[in-house]
């Protein structure tokens, strides 16, 4: 039996209304409540899928925040154990952390957006057009959070600047994690669209300041919303 198993067996069924996080709250809060220590090896997916009344997909999403948190770390073939009982002061996101990515994506995204709305081509624009469609009617967090990658590497590629299209493609992974995460704890996601939608009128309009500035407000609440997350003080 793992060391999870006995606090795992006394939990009650979550009604799946934004079940990740009903999930997430309530493997984080076992954790820094002391319920499961560090050392403590968690349940596999299929089990806590079962307790929860879930589906392992939610598990996963929930999981992957805590570990983004620092609170967890999963091991190939292990399994997932408790290895912080706080949160890092910053998140984990794969090969960047949530800091250095949040320092780069300004100099980067905004120029691309820029340049995305006086190069943009009308394919490239149908394309910004049809992911921000699909955004704003998906529930499902993991498509959403693929999407919104894939938009901001659409705008990346519309800028007609290789260098900004390679790096967006190179930090993919650790925007949907980050996106995934932020999303989870702050419920960002119908603001987001409402942000990626400014960003969108901008491109189609042809207008490079707007474009600019649409994308760096958009980033500059994703950044608030991450330093909510690690309890930073804004300047």
């Amino acid at each position: 039996m793992n060391l999870s198993d006995n606090w795992t067996a006394g939990q009650h069924q979550i009604v799946r209304v934004s079940a990740a996080e009903a999930v997430f709250k309530a493997i984080r809060s076992a954790i820094e409540d002391g319920e499961l220590k560090i050392g403590a090896k968690l349940s596999s997916e299929t089990a806590l899928a079962g307790q929860y009344g879930v589906s392992r997909s939610v598990i996963r999403e929930a999981l992957r925040s805590c570990t983004a948190l620092g609170l967890t770390e999963t091991q190939t073939g292990k399994g997932t154990f408790v290895v912080a009982s706080r949160a890092s002061s910053d998140l984990v996101l794969g090969q960047f952390s949530a800091r250095s990515l949040m320092e780069a994506r300004p100099h980067i995204e905004v120029p691309a957006a820029e340049f995305a709305a006086i190069r943009r081509s009308a394919e490239q624009l149908e394309e910004l057009r049809g992911i921000v469609e699909l955004m704003a009617d998906e529930d499902d967090p993991e498509i959403w959070v693929s999407l919104d990658a894939a938009f901001h590497a659409a705008i990346a590629r519309a800028s007609g600047n290789g260098v900004f299209e390679s790096v967006v493609n190179d930090i993919r992974d650790a925007m949907v994690n980050q996106s995934e995460t932020i999303n989870l704890i702050t419920g960002r996601a119908r603001q987001s669209d409402i942000e990626h939608r400014a960003i969108l009128d901008a491109i189609d309009r042809g207008s490079n300041d707007e474009a600019g500035r649409a994308m760096a407000v958009h980033l500059s609440a994703v950044d608030t919303a991450l330093s909510q997350i690690m309890g930073e003080k804004q300047a």
